[in-house]
């Protein structure tokens, strides 16, 4: 259960902006998720926002109150700590509404798209470009993080939609990137 919460802000610096510094936040939190296992915490952005895009500037962390508290006694945010201010663990509001936080993906390069039919259908470039267009491109309006992926070093987007708000927990388990696809997380 998502009980408690702790809110997480990055401090931005004249070298690195509130952005780059989320994304390096949430980086490290999905690595300590990884390698601890830990399939009980969630997240959310108190500042997300769509007009404008953004994610804002605070990471919360929701979970139960032991779970949380291993995950802080964990050396998690080593190389972080100059740029980030940690709240105490503190309840969860009683009767804050709940929602869901999920990770959107979208195939959204016309050029990655030609690639694969190319491969798919073993089409020619001209034949991929008849078939996908440009315009087909989509250029998605949901706030996002820049993350690195572990396995192959490669920049990614990865955008976050809330789900709507509703007054009932589902319970549930959360990915290691905090997200937990039916699993809520009360939203205050």
């Amino acid at each position: 259960m998502t009980t408690h919460y702790i809110d997480i802000r990055v401090i931005p610096d004249p070298e690195s902006g509130p952005a780059q510094l989320l994304g390096a936040l949430y980086d490290h939190l999905h690595i300590a998720l990884v390698h601890q296992h830990r399939d009980g915490i969630g997240i959310s952005f108190p500042g997300y926002g769509l007009n404008p895009r953004t994610l804002g500037t605070t990471l919360r962390l929701h979970g139960s109150e032991t779970d949380l508290q291993q995950l802080l006694a964990t050396d998690w945010l080593k190389g972080m700590r100059d740029h980030v201010r940690t709240d105490s663990l503190a309840a969860a509001p009683a009767g804050a509404p709940h929602r869901t936080v999920q990770r959107k993906q979208f195939k959204t390069s016309a050029e990655r798209l030609r690639r694969r039919r190319m491969h798919r259908k073993s089409e020619t470039a001209e034949q991929a470009q008849a078939a996908i267009p440009a315009s087909m491109e989509r250029r998605p309006k949901l706030p996002y993080v820049h993350l690195h992926s572990r396995s192959t070093g490669q920049p990614f987007c990865l955008f976050v939609a809330m789900g709507p708000l509703q007054p009932q927990v589902t319970p549930g388990n959360f990915n290691s990137y905090g997200f937990g696809g039916a699993t809520t997380i009360p939203w205050f």
